[in-house]
């Protein structure tokens, strides 16, 4: 499994999970698990997907996710899973 943390935040809208799931749907890209709450309007999720299968590597679909979030009004991060828990062990 090649696990890919995925972090969304930004001003909530109707349609967001819809847009992010879609694409990644579209590069074969497997949701493992979601989370995610508005606060005070403000959307905030987190996804841990599996890109083993994915159609495109793993930089390309992190530079469209950050243009679809620009799109959209969103900052979308994605970071390998390996670095984002090293990240946030120090």
């Amino acid at each position: 499994m090649n696990k890919v943390v995925i972090t969304v935040v930004g001003k909530d809208t109707v349609g967001i999970l819809a847009k992010i799931c879609s694409y990644l749907a579209e590069n074969d890209v497997n949701v493992c698990d979601i989370a995610q709450t508005i606060v005070q309007g403000y959307f905030n999720m987190m996804m841990i997907v599996d890109t083993e299968k994915a159609t495109k590597p793993f930089a390309k679909l992190g530079s469209e996710l950050t243009k679809l979030g620009v799109g959209i009004g969103l900052h979308i991060r994605c970071q390998k899973a390996e670095i984002f828990e090293k990240m946030h062990r120090i």
